[in-house]
């Protein structure tokens, strides 16, 4: 069961793996959310589809900084995890890059392989995009693109798209500047660009060199739309470890992202006791069995036979960076998101029902009941236990049904509910922080009722399966709680959960019955 509640809102990847833990498929999305949810809430999908969805039983989320990010990450995962509902990408291309050439008046132009005769600036996971890119930036700074200076101006000149450094009306200094301006479109600086073209348009202007100001302000408009639109992959020359972490109550958790040569290709998770040196007793541990990149990059800084240790193993230096701003803060961050997304989210789902419904503490440990029959026959009961916002499946518990006869939910209710607390006070076991019935108003009543008679005061609730609605003991009305809710899917979940348990002990029983 998947958590929509939980899902994140972000661009990023969704791993689904099957019973088993192995990987059945990996997609991307601009938002996580919207896609993942449409699995599961539409009805019309091809036949591979639902085959697909049939086998998920579990989710794993990679937020990423951008969609283009997501694709790129999409393409590792893929590649290494070789899905079964995924086509086959092993022998899928490399995106194209943008080049800048290295000479006196470099040209711009797209390349599919990176060498060292220039500047590379992508991969673009969209040609479109990248064709948009090269043709703003070629016209807005007037950069050549042909292969040879040609000795007479070419049609681009005549249409004034080039500031055709072959006629020699633009010096080698003016042209660079030019060059400087794609420079930085291309690595993504576009909105300080325009401040810097702005405040140069105004000088202009009060220069008088109008025809120049006329220039600049259609190139700020081409950097101000390209800016919307441009999507390309950060890229360095070397490979970098983003390590975020988290200490919380004695436990300290910890994200890996791997980042080869700008690209985010995928993450590691840990758990381990907490300690004042613990991060650096995790570095000189996972660093004592996998190669250290060029340069790690850490929330707070480490000591120096840390920073010797990691480059004697790698053979070379290592470069231990505390980002405060830029890229590497970003990617920072965004592994920091990921490390609650993957450490904090079921912790959050319990936090938000407390809030909720009110509760004086933390409802860790859950407990929900079902009723289930097939037209009065066979009737059971289920019992299903999550804590800490998982199911906790060594505690669910199921029942047959003694004392009712005929169609009556509310009574077997309350028989279940009774059976069940009344052995927990026999055998001086703990009761749970909160609980769940099936049903509305009638079912709540029936449980809360046998509670009572055991002399009992638990905090307890019921959802009404139609609307969604939530109810509480001595209420007439619902609670005003929205049906997506994070709270209201997590008691959704824990309903679901309970039902799928009973309706699976229903029809074990109706199979020994036929059986004979």
């Amino acid at each position: 069961m998947i958590d929509l509640a939980l899902v994140p809102e972000e661009p990023g990847c969704y791993l689904y793996r099957d019973a088993d833990g192995t990987v059945i498929y990996v997609g991307k999305a601009k938002h996580l959310k919207r896609r993942v949810s449409s699995y599961f809430q539409k009805h019309d999908h091809d036949a591979k589809t639902q085959k697909l969805v049939g086998q998920i039983a579990s989710a794993e989320f990679i937020v990423t900084g951008t969609e283009v990010e997501a694709l790129i990450l999409e393409n590792t995962l893929i590649k290494r995890h070789q899905p079964k509902y995924n086509i086959d990408l092993k022998d899928a291309r490399r995106y194209a890059y943008i080049y800048l050439s290295a000479e006196p008046f470099p040209r711009i132009a797209i390349a599919r392989e990176v060498g060292d005769d220039g500047e590379y600036f992508g991969p673009f996971v969209s040609a479109k995009e990248r064709d948009e890119v090269l043709d703003v930036v070629k016209r807005a700074f007037g950069l050549r693109s042909c292969r040879r200076l040609p000795k007479r101006p070419c049609l681009r000149r005549h249409l004034g798209t080039c500031a055709a450094p072959c006629t020699g009306t633009v010096t080698e200094e003016e042209y660079a500047a030019r060059v400087d301006r794609a420079r930085g479109v291309l690595r993504g600086r576009g909105k300080d660009l325009i401040e810097e073209m702005e405040a140069e348009m105004a000088e202009r202007s009060e220069r008088l060199e109008f025809e120049r100001a006329l220039e600049l302000r259609d190139e700020i408009e081409a950097v101000r739309h390209l800016a919307e639109r441009q999507r390309m992959e950060r890229r360095t020359d070397h490979d970098e470890d983003i390590i975020a972490y988290q200490e919380q109550d004695g436990t300290l958790f910890l994200l890996l992202f791997h980042v080869e040569k700008g690209t985010l290709t995928g993450k590691q998770e840990y758990v381990f006791e907490s300690s004042d040196d613990a991060v650096e007793e995790f570095l000189v541990q996972y660093y004592g069995e996998h190669a250290p990149p060029k340069e790690v990059v850490l929330p707070t800084g480490v000591g120096e036979p840390v920073a010797e240790y990691l480059a004697d193993r790698r053979g070379g230096k290592v470069r231990v960076t505390v980002p405060q701003r830029g890229d590497k803060r970003r990617l920072l961050d965004l592994a920091g998101k990921n490390l609650d997304l993957t450490f904090f989210a079921d912790r959050m789902k319990v936090e938000a029902l407390r809030e909720d419904l009110r509760l004086p503490d933390l409802p860790n440990v859950i407990e929900c009941f079902d009723i289930s029959h097939l037209a009065g026959t066979a009737m059971v009961g289920s019992m299903v236990q999550f804590r800490g916002g998982r199911p906790d499946k060594r505690n669910y518990r199921r029942f047959k049904i003694r004392t009712v006869e005929g169609i009556d939910d509310v009574a077997a209710i309350a028989e279940v509910v009774g059976r069940r607390y009344a052995r927990l006070l026999r055998e001086g076991k703990p009761m749970p922080d909160l609980v769940i019935v099936d049903g509305g108003k009638g079912q709540l009543k029936a449980a809360t009722d046998a509670i009572a008679a055991l002399g009992l005061h638990l905090p307890i609730i019921s959802i009404a399966k139609r609307e969604e609605e939530i109810y509480v003991p001595g209420f007439p009305f619902p609670v005003p709680i929205e049906p997506d809710a994070r709270s209201s899917l997590f008691v959704q979940e824990i309903r679901d959960e309970a039902h799928r348990f009973a309706i699976t002990y229903n029809r074990l029983l109706r199979r020994k019955a036929m059986r004979g």
